[in-house]
């Protein structure tokens, strides 16, 4: 495996975590629904432990964190645009409720990267050798299951969120948190499943 590349990969998931904790620091300003601050309140938590999980595997793979890489400063634009939008969101004339979907939003596209980073550093952890392969599949299994219920809980909220926003009546909170999903075949069954939660 090249060591650049996987430098490269725990370079950006630090940076993605990092930009995590602003993230959900912003989005803590946006949200309205009291079940959903809870929600994200744990989030930042988590979040800003998996900066520690991070840092602990920089620190095993012998990795500077303060490394600098074409990849991570896109990954930390991408952050700071986050937490700009939801900004914009906060200081126009829309009501609070469309601030807070704006923030289920960029919530979702973090933790989007948020997952796919972790996914990877799985996978990579499956195909290393020796004390690499240790270090990524031990920070991989603190992590994954949280990363999961990050993502499949906060689209099931941006969907319900908007669906009350369009004047329908939406499960709030989302099936997806309500059964307390960590796989996409979980998040479509309780999806499939909202119906009879109306």
């Amino acid at each position: 495996m090249d060591k650049a590349v996987v430098q490269e990969l725990v370079l950006q998931a630090l940076e993605t975590e990092l930009g995590g904790v602003q993230m959900y620091r912003k989005a803590l300003e946006c949200v309205i629904n009291d079940d959903l601050k809870d929600e994200w309140t744990k989030y930042l938590e988590q979040t800003e432990h998996h900066v520690e999980v991070v840092e602990a595997l920089c620190a095993a793979l012998e990795i500077d964190p303060k490394t600098e890489s074409p990849g991570r400063g896109v990954v930390r634009h991408i952050g700071a645009s986050l937490v700009k939008a939801m900004e914009l969101a906060l200081t126009g004339d829309a009501p609070r409720e469309a601030a807070q979907i704006v923030a289920a939003e960029c919530v979702v596209e973090a933790e989007t990267k948020d997952h796919l980073n972790w996914e990877l550093i799985g996978q990579a952890g499956k195909h290393a050798k020796g004390a690499m392969a240790k270090a990524l599949t031990a920070a991989h299994d603190e992590v994954e299951d949280q990363e999961d219920e990050h993502l499949y809980h906060t689209t099931g909220w941006t969907r319900e969120l908007w669906i009350e926003s369009l004047g329908m009546k939406a499960v709030l909170p989302p099936p997806e948190e309500e059964k307390d999903v960590k796989t996409a075949i979980g998040a479509a069954r309780a999806k499939a499943h909202r119906a009879e939660m109306l």
